[in-house]
């Protein structure tokens, strides 16, 4: 392999990782808080259509463009659509006590059908499949930094040629780290995960603590939507299931990750790295392994690689798991309601 190809399987690694990286940093907080919300793929469909319309409606509507008030537009859109994704599950989970599984899934299911009827209208609009473009604004969102961009050699090439949101999201990764560990409020966050009938007798208001997690989490998982439409894929959309497998993807490294956000900054780029592995690894090994396993189609291999971040999560399980260490394991009210009268 040429350190060419190796630097190309970096950079798709880290973009790749980036978008899974937002939807495990919400969904973290909102299990910190004993919230399960399976509805991290549908949550991220939603930012993510959100900001192409916004951006889309935006630029048809304008003769001069301003790109950077077409970015601030759509950054906002993804920002509330997604957060009333989020205030949509806390009224179901935590005033109405309905169940979270089923609720997560619903959004889900719910977040998919809004994301693709909306991008069918916007094709339609645009002249048909595969003609939404926002190029205009997602240059901005894909903007690489200045004094770094082009320096550094190899490594620069590595870590240095991404969009800002990339770093956006290695920031927030550390800061949400630090507010979970550091800080009163993150702290009274994690004794309401852990048993928030102690929370509550301690003065917490632990309803005020679940809506803020799910809120708040929704919309950092939406910028995980909104990465993959404004730089994944270029301003653009397509109607398929890659969002939603992301997003499954971004629940399975929060369990990666030992619900510590600052862990989802390596584990996300290890996904990453796992997911391209059948383009980048050299022939002459897929050939052998397919050999030595009696595929007969190259397309075989390819789904094999893909299983790569699924196994690497089982695995980190099954370790995790025979250290029993309480800080590796998940809050201890996790998907349960919570019934003040109970306690």
């Amino acid at each position: 392999m040429s350190v060419s190809q190796i630097i190309s399987w970096c950079v798709a690694a880290i973009t790749f990782g980036t978008v899974i990286m937002y939807g495990c940093i919400g969904e973290t907080i909102n299990q910190k808080a004993g919230d399960l919300n399976l509805g991290v793929p549908g949550v991220m469909q939603i930012g993510g259509i959100a900001a192409l319309a916004s951006a889309f409606l935006y630029e048809r509507a304008v003769t001069a463009l301003n790109p950077y008030l077409s970015m601030l537009i759509s950054l906002l859109a993804c920002l509330i659509a997604s957060a009333l994704a989020g205030l949509l599950f806390a009224f179901l989970t935590v005033t109405l006590k309905v169940n979270q599984n089923v609720t997560g899934l619903t959004l889900t299911i719910f977040g998919t059908g809004i994301a693709n009827f909306f991008g069918g209208s916007m094709m339609k609009l645009s002249g048909g499949v595969g003609t939404i473009s926002v190029a205009r604004t997602a240059n901005i969102f894909r903007m690489k930094l200045p004094f770094l961009f082009g320096k550094f050699g190899a490594f620069g090439s590595i870590f240095f040629s991404h969009g800002w949101m990339v770093y956006l999201a290695l920031v927030l990764a550390f800061a949400i780290q630090y507010f979970l560990d550091k800080t009163r409020v993150g702290l009274n966050l994690r004794s309401v995960g852990e048993n928030p009938a102690t929370a509550d007798a301690a003065g917490i208001n632990v309803t005020r603590y679940k809506y803020l997690a799910s809120i708040i989490g929704s919309a950092i998982c939406g910028l995980g939507g909104l990465f993959y439409v404004m730089d994944y894929i270029q301003g653009s959309w397509a109607n398929d299931s890659t969002i939603e497998a992301l997003g499954w993807l971004a629940v399975a490294l929060v369990i990666f990750t030992s619900w510590k956000p600052k862990n989802a900054t390596w584990g996300a780029y290890l996904f990453g790295l796992c997911y391209w592995a059948y383009i980048y690894i050299p022939g002459s090994v897929s050939k052998f392994l397919a050999e030595k396993l009696n595929l007969s189609k190259a397309t075989y291999m390819q789904n094999l690689y893909k299983m790569l971040p699924y196994l690497v999560t089982i695995v980190v399980l099954c370790v995790v798991s025979r250290k029993k260490k309480r800080e590796n394991q998940a809050p201890a009210s996790l998907g349960l309601s919570y019934f003040r009268e109970e306690r």
